[in-house]
């Protein structure tokens, strides 16, 4: 009788010894199609995939998952999550009054600068000011809308206006095009983090 405890002891351990830790199982997760297989096969570990963003979501344990990485696997008491996936992305935005240097001298641009910069400064409408001098023909007033990317504008420029904060007037030359700009900033960046989370019951 004893031998017999003794036996079914040593096998109950063996087949918990042999089960994988959720923390194991999600380790071994590294899509959303998997993520959805775990959920639908284990409904006793109260499994769930979490769609959150930063521009939404703002519980302590949404802000902890967003400063976490995709492949990231932690537990928080009883509850283990794993981001299966994770998307950043910033955009930009800002008005400019572009002055064409194939068509003016140094001098003439430095000193339309000065002239444009006064008139910013006095309170003068900075979409006012690119309708008067802007050399480019836009026909946004100046606006850049949001932006990211070479395809959209020069990289002087983005690495400008990321350098900036909101309300800065400052230039950005782009030299081999003799292309001049004076920037005003007028959002701050837009940061967008969006993740899919699984989340299930257990260690």
């Amino acid at each position: 009788m004893k031998f017999r405890i003794a036996a079914l002891s040593l096998f109950i351990s063996v087949a918990t010894m042999a089960q994988p830790t959720v923390t194991e199982q999600f380790q071994k997760i590294t899509t959303v199609d998997q993520a959805q297989q775990f959920v639908e096969a284990n409904p006793a570990l109260k499994p769930a995939i979490l769609k959150i963003s930063n521009l939404k979501d703002s519980t302590l344990i949404d802000k902890r998952l967003l400063r976490q990485k995709k492949g990231d696997v932690f537990s928080v008491g009883y509850v283990t999550y794993k981001v299966v996936d994770s998307k950043e992305s910033i955009s930009f935005r800002a008005s400019y009054v572009f002055l064409d240097g194939g068509a003016l001298s140094t001098t003439q641009v430095d000193s339309l600068r000065k002239i444009i910069v006064q008139k910013a400064n006095a309170g003068t409408p900075f979409n006012q000011l690119s309708d008067e001098y802007t050399m480019d023909g836009n026909t946004t007033h100046g606006d850049t809308g949001w932006f990211f990317g070479p395809e959209t504008v020069p990289k002087e420029f983005q690495d400008a206006v990321q350098a900036h904060k909101l309300g800065d007037i400052f230039f950005v030359d782009v030299s081999d095009k003799q292309w001049h700009y004076i920037v005003k900033k007028t959002y701050d960046d837009d940061f967008k983090k969006e993740m899919t989370v699984l989340r299930a019951n257990g260690r």
